[in-house]
């Protein structure tokens, strides 16, 4: 996954909307499909109104997440109805996770988008449907570093699974977010200072204007080591999804006007589940500025 002079850039790791796509996924993003691309994965699927699909989750485990829209999940002889949503920016909502090697079909009656989350798994887990009033929310940052991050597959949040992290950010217009930009490209068991080896896979969504105009949000991505150069600076739009193998991410920003959502999914080589970062050294000090600033109202009208 590098561009020709040997940096991955934002042409090969920005991947507008739809340019993945094939038949009825909006978005295809496979574990192992692409070169350097070896644990995370992302299936966006639209569902006409009556419709279905089925998969099967062959060397993964899957959460499925409605992104508008609600769906019924059949798996393992049972049917579980995941109540959906408007859009992403209206609450939490219903999840379930499917083990490794199991076969899911899911029909809609009134349509949606679901977003299937994967991640190379080896241990069958029991399928668990987490309904949204019980999706850990955190209101994170302060000032205009404000946003609300929704914990349904964070670490301690939900942790019968082998190796898969997911999680939903929302930063409101006009803030900052994935800041103090960080990374987690390398395993440190120091205890004064752990880092997990984590590749990351952000899908965003951009609220629309009060009048129907598109939003817009911006990307970042660093070098974090000599022999893992990495250079994205990427104008992202609803359905984009960037790839972070490696690197310092963040930060990410919200046009004005505009609250940006976007879909983190983790998960990485070694064989405990973990969620430990690295703060970008010259960008850790504004953590001790969010108490002063105290936290932007906004982000509690998306919990």
């Amino acid at each position: 996954m590098s561009s020709t002079s040997g940096t991955p850039n934002s042409s090969e790791l920005h991947l507008p909307a739809g340019s993945t796509g094939r038949g009825t996924y909006e978005t295809i993003i496979d574990p192992g499909a692409r070169d350097g691309w070896d644990h995370t994965g992302l299936r966006v699927l639209a569902l006409p109104p009556g419709g279905s699909e089925t998969t099967i989750a062959n060397g993964v485990e899957v959460m499925v997440v409605p992104l508008s829209g609600g769906c019924e999940v059949a798996v393992a002889g049972e049917t579980h109805t995941l109540r959906g949503r408007r859009d992403v920016f209206a609450s939490a909502t219903d999840v379930l996770y499917v083990p490794v090697g199991a076969e899911l079909t899911l029909r809609s009656s009134e349509g949606g988008r679901f977003a299937l989350v994967t991640a190379v798994a080896t241990a069958a887990h029991p399928v668990a449907l987490i309904r949204a009033e019980d999706v850990p929310v955190e209101i994170r940052g302060g000032g205009n570093m404000t946003r609300t991050v929704r914990n349904f597959g964070a670490v301690g949040a939900f942790d019968a699974m082998d190796s898969l992290i997911a999680c939903e950010v929302i930063t409101p217009g006009g803030n900052w977010s994935s800041y103090p930009a960080h990374k987690h490209d390398t395993t440190d068991d120091d205890p004064e200072h752990r880092e997990s080896q984590l590749e990351e896979i952000y899908y965003y969504e951009i609220q629309d204007a009060p009048g129907g105009g598109p939003g817009f949000g911006y990307h970042r991505t660093t070098t974090s080591g000599e022999d893992t150069p990495i250079d994205v600076l990427s104008e992202v739009r609803s359905g984009d999804t960037v790839l972070v193998p490696h690197g310092w991410h963040g930060p990410c920003a919200a046009a004005p006007g505009h609250a940006m959502y976007y879909l983190n999914v983790m998960a990485g080589p070694e064989p405990v589940r973990a969620w430990n970062i690295t703060d970008h050294p010259e960008q850790t000090w504004v953590r001790g500025t969010w108490e002063e600033l105290g936290t932007d109202p906004r982000a509690g009208d998306f919990r």
